[in-house]
């Protein structure tokens, strides 16, 4: 298949068959991103309507966020039926629409992959629980006979991720108190038992079904979590929740198993069988949070999967030292094990990018010794708290886009990124609908302030998210006004125009996607600076004050004005040597 060229100086993506390794992703989140019938909630019909503006834009590919059938307790990754997409956002006939769509302007797919676990309302998780104990349903899941008097305690004293036990207890088919399944996230989704063949069986056949349709790759919801210790041992207590935590450490039985490696070699030869086929073998990425970046590594070790987000990028706060440290352990971790690095800078479950950036915390320190001395939620309970200066935080995620689509390697831009979005941080409490909210006891808001429908154009809500006057699942803000893709697309100062212009240079100039990068001479203290090739440079200056360029060097794009060679604070350049 041949897609329109676009200018590029590299092969496009679908004539590619490592074009996984430089492309720029575009992540969306279908409730979220366009309404084409008028309901109030994103359907694939408007996601359809929209891919004109994200070849425009200069992607190189798409994410889809969960789209399947769903009772929608925890955003669609509670999956009710893989191979169907949800009523919500249309039919099966749509979904093939989009890929083929998305083809025609050069544009490769990616869709989710949700295999930890399931919703409560998937037909084999209905069965398990009325088919009762030691039954070959619930053998599918993870059920435990509880302890104590009557087992009336959790088999363990494991803590859901979205607060609470992971243990929900059944009512058997006799009316009795009955076992308990475990989740290590919402009630609402059961983990899967890996260690049942049957399970592992159904998951290659989802791959299959939708590489058949054309889809290109898939991101893998928390590649870490599918294996884990099936005698199932109690655990550290967390003293912020008074459950035991299943953090991400070394050696916890929930998270990175020395069982899961297979599961991914097993999937890698189901997307290398599509090698001879016209869009050529598929391709994954892997959502797993990870420390120290040696652990994270082996996900992408050869005949493993292909990229894996680059979470410490997005984590990292908003200093030279921090950045430096992050960007130096990625590229040589990566390069052990010919692996391309993957940059990010947000997603749907964390705060936006401005808003994050224009807090008096921006993130952890990377260049220290303990960078994790607070716990996520500590630290996530605190920065929610501080004020926000959002024009200094817009101003450091314009330049942080610049040094992220510069890396050597591939990068994913969140939807609305773009636009320079804030988090929406005041939403009405009876507007809340992530699952955090509930299960913290309305005390932690969650991940809806990230999640608000887009703004397309108009001058008040719901602007252009639909064709009708009626307001989205999700409110948004009035000040958004000035920030929709119609206010921001004549002016060439826009955060939108600025995305533009990097991408196309990102297309027309060899030097960057994949490869390597040395440090600058000017690389050092609250400038982190580089080149790509010979000729190509970007300086990024996290300090307040002016910083000199080098002699002679031309600007190609600039996250804010350059005037007589001094690059100002809290900006970015890409220069030309």
């Amino acid at each position: 298949m041949t897609s329109p060229q676009r200018g590029n100086a590299r092969p496009s993506v679908l004539d590619d068959p490592q074009w996984w390794r430089s492309a720029v992703v575009y992540q969306i989140y279908p409730r979220s991103f366009a309404d084409a019938n008028g309901d109030g909630t994103g359907d694939v019909r408007g996601m359809i309507d929209r891919l004109p503006y994200l070849a425009e834009l200069g992607v190189d590919a798409v994410w889809v966020s969960p789209w399947y059938p769903s009772p929608l307790l925890d955003g669609g990754y509670d999956v009710a039926d893989y191979r169907d997409i949800s009523p919500d956002y249309g039919t099966l006939a749509d979904a093939d629409a989009f890929v083929s769509r998305a083809h025609e302007l050069g544009l490769r797919v990616l869709i989710d992959l949700v295999p930890n676990h399931s919703s409560w309302e998937h037909p084999w998780f209905k069965a398990a629980v009325a088919a009762g104990p030691g039954s070959t349903e619930r053998d599918l899941f993870i059920f435990r006979d509880g302890r104590g008097p009557g087992g009336d305690e959790p088999p363990n004293n494991w803590g859901g991720m979205f607060g609470g036990p992971a243990w929900t207890r059944v009512t058997e088919p006799d009316g009795t108190p009955g076992q308990w399944y475990l989740h290590l996230f919402d009630p609402s989704q059961p983990d899967w038992n890996w260690t049942n063949p049957k399970v592992a069986d159904e998951f290659d056949s989802i791959l299959r079904f939708w590489f058949d349709r054309g889809v290109d790759g898939f991101r893998i919801d928390v590649a870490n979590s599918m294996a884990k210790d099936m005698a199932l041992p109690d655990v550290r207590v967390d003293p912020l929740t008074g459950y035991g935590t299943t953090e991400s450490f070394e050696g916890a039985p929930a998270w990175d198993h020395a069982d899961l490696p297979p599961i991914h070699r097993r999937w890698r030869e189901v997307a290398d069988s599509y090698a001879d086929t016209e869009l050529g073998p598929r391709v994954f990425v892997a959502e797993a949070y990870l420390d120290p970046i040696e652990r994270l590594i082996r996900y992408v070790d050869p005949g493993r999967l292909h990229t894996t987000f680059n979470f410490d990028a997005m984590l990292s706060q908003w200093s030279a030292d921090s950045q430096r440290a992050v960007i130096t352990k990625t590229l040589v971790a990566h390069h052990t094990v010919g692996a391309p690095a993957t940059w990010v800078l947000g997603n749907h479950d964390n705060v936006r990018v401005a808003t994050r950036y224009g807090k008096a915390v921006t993130g952890i320190d990377f260049s220290a010794d303990d960078p994790f001395s607070l716990s996520s939620l500590e630290f996530d309970q605190q920065v929610a708290a501080m004020p926000v200066d959002i024009e200094l935080g817009r101003r450091r995620a314009r330049a942080a886009a610049l040094l992220e689509l510069a890396l050597p390697g591939g990068a994913y831009v969140y939807q609305g990124e773009e636009l320079g979005l804030d988090e929406v941080e005041d939403l009405p409490e009876d507007s809340l609908q992530d699952p955090t909210w509930e299960r913290s006891g309305h005390t932690v808001r969650g991940r809806d302030g990230c999640r608000v429908p887009l703004p397309w154009s108009g001058t008040e809500p719901p602007f252009g998210f639909g064709p009708s006057d009626r307001q989205p699942w999700l409110p948004q803000p009035e000040h958004w006004a000035g920030l929709t893709v119609q206010a921001q697309s004549d002016d060439p100062t826009s955060t939108l125009n600025l995305y533009r212009a990097a991408l196309a240079e990102r297309h027309a100039n060899p030097a960057l996607g994949d490869g390597v990068l040395d440090w600058h001479p000017l690389n050092g203290g609250d400038v982190v600076a580089f080149t790509r090739g010979d000729r190509f440079a970007c300086v990024v200056n996290f300090g307040a004050a002016e910083v000199d360029l080098p002699a002679g060097s031309e600007v190609i794009v600039a996250s804010s004005p350059v005037d007589g060679g001094r690059l100002p604070g809290y900006a970015a350049v890409w220069l030309r040597l």
